[in-house]
C-alpha cells in the first residue's frame, strides 16, 4: 500500500503518540511541500498551571520538517531529523497550530549539497499559533540529508 499524504496524516493522527498527546495532523499537502499540525490543550496536556505543556508542543514539531524532505527527495536519500530548540513566548491554550513548508526549490537544493553522499544539515523554522494567531512559541528543527551510499557507489562505478 502506498503511502499518500491523506493516510500519513490520518496515521500520525492515530499513532499511539500523537493520539495520547492531543496532537493531530490536519493535512499533508498532497506535492508533501507543507504540513498542518494541532495541539488540543487539555487536562491531558496542560502543565501545572494549566497552559500547554512544553514537550507536548515540541513533540508537535519534531517529524513533519523531516518528512516533508524525505518524501520530496525519496528512497536514494537519508533523511533525519536531529535536533530541536523551541522558545517559549507566552502560555498556550486551547487550540495550537503548527504549520510546516519546504518549498520544491529547498528540497532540491538538499538534493544537489547531498549529491555524491555529502552530509547535509539544514535548520527549518516555524511558529505555533494559538487560536487568535498569537505567536506562543518558535521553533527550529535540523534535518539531516545524505544520499545513501548505494547510489553514490553506483554513480562511482
Amino acid at each position: 500500500m502506498r503511502v499518500t499524504p491523506r493516510r500519513l496524516a490520518v496515521g500520525m493522527s492515530l499513532w499511539i503518540p500523537n493520539l495520547f498527546s492531543g496532537i493531530r495532523v490536519r493535512r499533508f499537502s498532497d506535492d508533501w511541500t507543507s504540513a498542518v499540525v494541532e495541539l488540543h490543550v487539555n487536562v491531558f496536556t496542560r502543565n501545572y498551571v494549566k497552559t500547554a505543556f512544553g514537550g507536548s508542543m515540541s513533540a508537535m514539531t519534531d517529524p513533519y520538517y523531516f518528512m516533508l524532505v524525505m518524501h520530496q527527495l525519496g528512497r536514494d536519500y537519508v533523511v533525519w531529523d536531529t535536533r530541536g530548540e523551541i522558545e517559549f513566548l507566552k502560555p498556550g491554550r486551547g487550540v495550537l497550530t503548527a504549520r510546516f513548508e519546504v518549498p520544491r526549490e529547498k528540497a532540491e537544493e538538499l538534493r544537489e549539497r547531498a549529491r555524491g553522499g555529502a552530509k547535509v544539515l539544514e535548520w527549518f523554522e516555524t511558529d505555533i499559533t494559538d487560536a487568535a494567531g498569537d505567536v506562543v512559541a518558535r521553533v527550529r528543527r535540523e534535518v539531516y540529508v545524505r544520499e545513501k551510499r548505494r547510489v553514490t557507489q553506483a554513480a562511482a562505478g
